[in-house]
């Protein structure tokens, strides 16, 4: 067995064409198809300015050169040239600018819309895809993904396009006016420079889509020992945890090794045929001269095209390199949207219509895995406006059953209804609207308190958020706080105590107001005085509500409507409290056996 935990490849790292991602990307910049196009138009008004800079010194040198059979056509001639000169160079950067001002609304606008989309993606996944998952990778592909986009779209429009554009027009002119093998060795030297690029860049691409993978799995790693920070200090084992994360950067050491040895083998190839075909140029360029068959401004006009030209492409692979590194930031964030949703609303759902909360769970099977089955032929009903509670030992189903009725996942057999209304046939959204729960394990946001508690209903004013607080009897200790409701909880309410998060928890529902409540051991975390407080506020909130209850401590549920019994996935015995005390079956051992623990035997029933 490993030592420590490093780089396990996943289903989602496997790597697709990257057509198929251009074709996935281009709808978002499409949306804006006009700038699109202007921006494109200013593009090549850019390279022609550009272009005829060079173009306008061949003239020059030519005139100052030439006879001064006429030296007043020699003074005022090369002015107009200058002037010329001077305003290509103008129009070069300001056609350049008009196309990065029209531009920028596209590019912003796709990276907003991108990152938006797999961000409500992730949010609707199940919650399988969830627990699968760790939360530091999933982050960091989103945010080098929506960085991507914005590096493909400048290398892409603003790099490569402008670049080809200004290889056609040079081409075509030389063609046009000089010798046909200028032409060859400039378009041989592009071609050999652009497959030598390609060929080299793709075999670099595979280090830079491990590098991404390694970097991911570091990064979930810090995430996950910083989020369990405590948990490595009661155990002492900082240098473990260290240890293990070193580990998964040695692994991104040696594939970013790798990819600069295959970059050095990239950049001096590069070279080799930008100066080979440079001295070829101006090899048959002078010997033109000589032979009085092309003049000095021609030679300066060929350089100039050179220079012009092999200055971009000097940075063609780094560009490449950019474009298909942005391709697979891209690739991984684009595959969390494909990832399929499991639980998804039926074409037809309607909206869930609530009379009285009545739920029936009707001989349901439920599997988080094909060959592991959690629950076995359930069926009770919860008649609306009463309390049912479940009880039974650690990993009977319990928390399973909240699930399923949260729709979280969806059964495997059998049917769950509310009013008659089966969970599948209804939006998702209108169902969790209508459930509360306060769970075991309270989970707070990195915020105030006031927002935590608001958080149940989003816009409730500040008086309903205290009077939320107010009833579940947490709100003279926030107003005891030196920043009251705005008091900062920390990571994961970390901040607070387990009893003060399951307040903020009971008041966060009090305030969604639901028709169903869920209590997944909602006192928990609460000391015994706190817990009697709290347990006869939930029985006035639970009053006309259809409520869950999930319980391990039996004298919170001793005068629920109805007690159902679990063991390993199956309902073993149902009735009131005093129905299966006197039963004398597993509830009554289970009673007994807290009974003894508490030493308290004056808590028995009677």
């Amino acid at each position: 067995m490993n030592k420590f935990r490093t780089f396990t490849p996943t289903p989602s790292s496997k790597p697709h064409s990257d057509w198929k991602t251009i074709g996935i990307f281009l709808p978002y910049v499409w949306v804006y198809k006009w700038r699109v196009s202007f921006a494109l138009l200013f593009l090549i008004l850019a390279k022609v300015a550009t272009m005829g800079v060079p173009v306008i010194l061949k003239e020059l040198i030519d005139h100052l050169s030439a006879e001064r059979s006429h030296p007043e056509v020699l003074l005022v001639f090369p002015v107009g040239l200058l002037l010329a000169y001077g305003a290509l160079r103008l129009a070069g950067t300001l056609f350049t600018e008009f196309r990065e001002l029209l531009f920028v609304r596209v590019t912003q606008r796709a990276i907003r819309t991108a990152a938006l989309e797999v961000f409500r993606h992730l949010h609707a996944l199940s919650l399988r895809f969830h627990l699968d998952r760790q939360t530091g990778g999933i982050t960091q592909d989103i945010e080098r993904g929506t960085r991507s986009i914005l590096a493909l779209i400048t290398f892409t429009l603003f790099n490569i396009l402008p670049t080809l554009v200004e290889i056609v027009l040079v081409l075509g002119y030389l063609a046009l006016h000089y010798d046909i093998w200028f032409t060859v060795i400039a378009a041989g030297a592009l071609l050999a420079y652009v497959v030598y690029t390609v060929l080299v860049t793709n075999w670099r691409t595979g280090y830079r889509r491990l590098m991404n993978e390694l970097n991911s799995r570091a990064h979930t790693r810090a995430v996950d020992s910083l989020i369990n920070y405590e948990t490595v200090k009661y155990f002492s084992n900082e240098a473990h945890e260290a240890a293990s994360y070193d580990a998964n950067l040695q692994h991104y050491e040696t594939a970013a090794i790798r990819s600069q040895y295959a970059l050095s083998v990239l950049n001096v190839g590069q070279a080799m045929i930008v100066a080979m075909a440079v001295t070829m140029m101006l090899w048959h360029a002078t010997a033109g001269v000589v032979e009085k068959t092309m003049s000095l401004g021609d030679l300066v006009l060929v350089n100039a095209f050179m220079i012009q030209l092999y200055i971009p492409l000097n940075f063609l692979g780094v560009i490449y390199r950019e474009i298909r590194q942005s391709l697979a930031d891209m690739e991984r964030m684009f595959l969390l949207l494909k990832q399929d949703r499991e639980v998804t609303d039926a074409p037809d759902a309607t909206e869930l219509n609530v009379k009285g909360a009545d739920i029936r769970f009707s001989h349901v099977d439920f599997s988080y895995e094909p060959d592991r089955q959690i629950l076995f032929d359930i069926s009770f009903t919860i008649p609306a406006g009463t309390v049912t509670a479940l009880v039974g030992h650690s990993g009977s189903g319990k928390s399973t059953i909240s699930r399923l009725l949260y729709r979280f996942y969806d059964v495997t057999g059998g049917a769950i209804s509310i009013d008659g209304q089966d969970l599948r046939r209804v939006t998702q959204a209108s169902l969790r609207k209508e459930i509360g729960i306060v769970p075991q394990d309270t989970v707070l946001f990195n915020d105030t308190i006031e927002y935590n508690i608001a958080y149940g209903r989003p816009g409730a004013t500040k008086a309903e958020v205290v009077a939320a607080a107010q009833a579940a009897y947490i709100h003279d200790f926030v107003e005891s706080l030196p920043n009251g409701y705005g008091t900062i909880v920390g990571e994961r309410g970390l901040k607070l105590s387990g009893g003060e998060k399951q307040r903020v928890a009971i008041a966060r529902m009090i305030l969604k107001n639901p028709a169903i409540l869920i209590f997944d051991e909602a006192t928990s975390a609460l000391d015994t005085r706190a817990e009697q407080v709290i347990q006869a506020q939930l029985k006035e909130i639970a009053v006309n509500r259809t409520t869950l209850m999930i319980a391990h401590r039996l004298s919170t549920i001793a005068d629920a409507d109805q007690i159902l019994v679990l063991d390993k996935g199956r309902i073993i015995e149902s009735g009131t409290h005093q129905k299966l005390f006197d039963a004398g079956g597993a509830y009554y051992r289970m009673w007994m056996q807290q009974l003894i623990r508490q030493d308290k035997p004056e808590n028995a029933a009677e």
